[in-house]
Order: structure tokens, then C-alpha cells, then sequence
């Protein structure tokens, strides 16, 4: 670890491979808490590469225990986590709407960090299950198109990471990993994150993590979702082509809403916007969840634009199809482990 330490120190940027060899080392028991936190706030203070992000991500998941072997053309939706903005859960809602489109989604998440409500407090609210096999998350992907993969029981080799980080009360390259770390090789990916600057370089890590198309959003009021507050700031990655570009709601035909109309709650309460949502209630949470499906569906390339895209998650929600998708995951939770 010594080698990685004091190149990190000394402001030299690892690259993918001795980034894979930093990483190993973090993972084994050789290495104390002190180095690792070392490591990390190296890393923070010379600031994270993609090279360093995309080889961190291969280790973990390599390490991950759940291994999937029929699946082909998924997708996730996830943010970073961090802005602060205490929204309700606007990728776990999207997600139903873009599967209810006919996207398979590996939704990615974990219980709540910055936030109030996490992905896996609500949808535990809800009836899903947190602890099903990769056998049965396959069998969910492939028949319903959408599994919930929680982040803990998917890679247990970072509980130890989790004690420094606390330790260390500062955000590192793990603040922005997280959605990059599904253990599905996916094929696209609409990533939210809350560092507007990290835009482009998380854009390269998910071309280098093998992404044939991805779209990396950071949203007005440095959001890491899509809003509908003012002027979004993207970048498509086709292809290992990158474009950047800026997106408002007049663009695509959505009203603007202050970032406090979207503001979610406890896991009840954000349970209960969520299933609303899918139900067809209109107001500043479907047409937020709009825009984000939308971008979902663009990033896909099933939508040509994210106009089609949004006009097809209208669709998904008021065709039933989405709220199908989460009915469907409940029901076969308690068939399956008895939730």
C-alpha cells in the first residue's frame, strides 16, 4: 500500500491498474484503518481521476458474491447521493416508469446516507425484499424487468471501508462510486451526481467501466437528479462519444417547480408519494419523475430525445404498466421470503 500511498500524497494520479492493486490492498487485512483513511484523503485533497474511479469500481465489483450470467441490454438510475436537497425518491419512482416502458432496470441503491428516505427504506416500506439471492434477482430481471439490488448484501466487502469513512467525516472517491458499483455489467446508465465539475470525468469512468450509453446529469440547485428548478447541466456518453449539453423544463414541456415542492419525508411518507405517482396523481412529483424517466429512456436510446422519452414515460405511469412493476416485485417478495 505504501507505493499507492505516497504517489496519492505526492499529488500523482494511480492509474486503472495500480488503482485495481491500491484497491486490493484496502480490501485485505495486511493494511490498517489508518493507511486506508490516508489513502483516501490523499485522493480527495489531489482529487479523483476517472482512471482511479473506474479501477476502484472494477475491484468491488469483482469482490461482489453475486454473479449473474443471462442477463444482457440493462440499465440503472441512480444518483450519488449528497446534494442535500431532501427530495422524495425520484430514481426508485423513475425506475418503475422506465421498466413499465420495457427497459430492464438493475436498480442499485441502499438505505439512507445524506438523506432522509434511501432507496431501500422505502421500497422495504413498500414490501420489497432486501435480502433475495442473485438467483432470484435474475429470475426477477429477466420476467418482470426490474430487481432491487441493495447495496450492503451485494458487496459485504465494504462494511470495514464504511467504519473509516465514518471515522474520517469527509466525503471521498466512495461518495461518488456508488452507482458506478452495480455487480449487472450494465449496457446504459442515467447517473446523477451533486459535483457539477465531476460531470465529464464520471462520463469517462463509465465509458472505461464498458457503458455503450450514459448519461451523467447534475441538476439545477447541483442536484444529483434531473429538476425541474431551472437549467440542468448533462453529458451524453455514445458510444465513447461525449457531448455536453444544458436542459430546462421548457424544453420539454414540463412546468418549473422550487426544489421545496419536491421535498419527500419518512420512508412512509416517501412510500406513499412514490405509489401516488405510479398511480397517476399529477402535480410537481410525476412531472419531476417524468423528466428523470424521460432522461432515463434518452440515455437508453430507446427515446430518440428526451421529448419522446418523457412522452413515453407518460405512457408507462398512465398505462398502469409502472405501478404493474412494483405490484409485481411486492408480490413476489412475500411469495418468495415471506415479507
Amino acid at each position: 500500500m505504501k507505493q499507492y500511498l505516497e504517489k496519492v500524497i505526492n499529488r500523482q494520479s494511480l492509474s486503472v491498474e495500480e488503482m485495481n492493486g491500491a484497491a486490493r490492498c484496502m480490501f485485505g487485512e495486511e493494511v490498517s484503518d489508518t493507511e486506508i483513511g490516508a489513502f483516501l484523503t490523499g485522493l480527495k485533497v489531489k482529487g479523483e481521476t476517472p482512471e482511479e474511479i473506474a479501477g476502484l469500481v472494477h475491484v468491488i465489483r469483482e469482490k461482489s458474491p453475486l454473479k449473474f450470467s443471462n442477463l444482457s441490454s440493462v440499465m440503472d438510475n441512480c444518483g450519488t447521493g449528497g446534494d442535500g436537497s431532501q427530495s422524495f425518491n425520484i430514481s426508485t419512482t423513475s425506475a418503475f416508469v422506465v421498466a413499465g416502458a420495457g427497459i430492464t432496470v438493475a436498480k442499485h441503491g441502499n438505505r439512507s446516507i445524506s438523506s432522509k428516505t434511501g432507496s431501500a427504506d422505502v421500497l422495504e416500506h413498500l414490501g420489497v425484499s432486501l435480502s433475495l439471492s442473485s438467483e432470484q434477482m435474475e429470475e426477477l430481471l429477466l420476467e418482470n424487468g426490474i430487481a432491487f439490488l441493495f447495496a450492503p448484501h451485494v458487496h459485504p466487502s465494504l462494511k470495514r471501508i464504511m467504519g473509516v469513512r465514518k471515522q474520517l467525516r469527509i466525503p471521498t472517491i466512495f461518495n461518488l462510486i456508488g452507482p458506478l458499483t452495480n455487480p449487472v455489467q450494465l449496457d446504459s446508465q442515467l447517473l446523477g451526481i451533486y459535483r457539477r465539475d465531476m460531470l465529464e470525468s464520471m462520463a469517462i469512468a463509465l465509458h472505461q467501466l464498458g457503458r455503450r450509453r450514459a448519461l451523467v446529469v447534475n441538476g439545477a440547485g447541483y442536484m444529483d437528479e434531473a429538476s425541474l428548478a431551472g437549467e440542468n447541466h448533462l453529458v451524453l456518453l455514445d458510444r465513447g462519444e461525449m457531448i455536453q449539453f444544458t436542459l430546462t423544463p421548457e424544453e420539454v414541456n414540463l412546468p418549473t417547480y422550487e426544489l421545496d415542492q419536491i421535498r419527500g419525508g419518512d420512508s412512509k411518507e416517501n412510500s406513499d408519494i412514490l405509489r401516488d405517482v405510479l398511480k397517476g396523481k399529477k402535480g410537481a412529483y410525476r412531472d419531476t419523475v417524468l423528466f428523470n424517466a424521460g432522461l432515463a429512456l434518452f440515455a437508453n436510446g430507446k427515446a430518440e430525445t428526451v421529448q419522446e422519452g418523457v412522452a413515453a414515460a407518460k405512457e408507462s405511469i398512465d398505462s398502469g404498466a409502472a405501478l404493474a412493476k412494483l405490484e409485481k416485485l411486492v408480490e413476489y417478495s412475500k411469495r418468495k421470503i415471506g415479507v
